[in-house]
Formats: structure tokens, sequence, C-alpha cells
């Protein structure tokens, strides 16, 4: 499931975001349970497997974030589209003070 050509226009997300830290890192320890269910040294043995299975989930958390980047941008235009057209609903209601919101204090001694 490839994104829309008008997600091209969103600026990309940064190489170091939550998705891709927490896939790596998922990767990464997957990649360590596999050693260690093979009676294998978990931090030792298989550093390759290691560095592709975090380098996997890196890139699945970048292009996840894109997906998330997207779908947010899609929503917040057709919700201020919806308000822009549809202005009457969201009309400014009157500001209160906070001393109309509380009650008046009096102290009991």
């Amino acid at each position: 499931m490839g994104l829309p050509d008008e997600a091209k226009a969103l600026p990309p997300p940064g190489i170091i975001n939550r998705n891709s830290v927490w896939l790596g890192v998922i990767g990464w320890c997957s990649a360590m349970l596999q050693n260690a269910l093979n009676r294998r040294p978990p931090i030792k043995s298989g550093v390759h497997r290691q560095a592709l299975l975090a380098s996997i989930g890196w890139f699945i958390g970048y292009h996840v974030t894109k997906h998330e980047n997207y779908t947010y941008a899609r929503l917040d235009r057709d919700m201020n589209e919806y308000v822009r057209l549809h202005s009457e609903n969201f009309s400014d209601k009157e500001k209160k003070t906070f001393a109309e919101i509380v009650e008046p204090f009096h102290p009991i001694r």
C-alpha cells in the first residue's frame, strides 16, 4: 500500500523518530531472542543478524511514520475544510472570567 502523490508534498520525517527507534529495538531484540532460543550467546553471536533486523525495523518504522504523517495531515485538511464550510456551527462563545466560573470563597473559622 503506497502513499498517494499528494503525500509527496509533505516534508519527510526525521531519520530519528519514535516509530523507527521502537521498531529498530524490536528487531534487535528479536535477533537476540533467536540467539537465546538457539542456545547461543545472545549479544556476541549473530551480530550481522542483529544489525540486519535492527535496520529492517528502522526502515519499516520510517515508512510507518511517513504514512502516519500523511494520515494526520489529510484528517487535519478535511477537518479544517469542514469548519470553513460550516463556520456557523463553530462560532466563538463569550469568554468567562475565572471568577465567574468558580464559586465565591468564604473562609470558615
